[in-house]
């Protein structure tokens, strides 16, 4: 069977009046995988609120800058720098650029097995 791939641009354009985060699923598997594109502008986490998620994360941040905060430390996040946040590890967004699109690619997917880590 042959299919027409998808195709996009990681930088299309947004809507100027941004009033919340955008998320764009990309891609997604049949098991615990998807892509997304996030394009932030000026957007925060909600005061008190923290991701505690069950999946890993691996992030890249493509254009913009942010800061993300972990429960002991927060790291600020330029052009080409990545993290991988391991499952259940509490973070939260503490800035991105107000003035221009902050856009980030994540991968989620299953946590190591017990039996991976041995």
């Amino acid at each position: 069977m042959n299919e027409t791939p998808d195709s996009g641009h990681l930088f299309a354009p947004i809507d100027r009046a941004m009033p919340v985060e955008v998320t764009e699923i990309l891609a997604q598997g049949r098991g615990p995988v998807r892509i997304e594109r996030i394009v932030s502008r000026g957007h925060a986490s909600p005061e008190g609120f923290w991701y505690d998620q069950a999946e890993e994360e691996w992030v890249a941040l493509l254009s913009g800058s942010a800061t993300v905060r972990f429960s002991d430390h927060h790291r600020a996040l330029l052009p080409g720098d990545w993290l991988r946040i391991p499952a259940r590890c509490r973070h939260r967004v503490e800035a991105t650029d107000a003035g221009t699109d902050t856009v980030w690619l994540a991968v989620f997917f299953a946590p190591p097995s017990q039996e991976d880590k041995a």
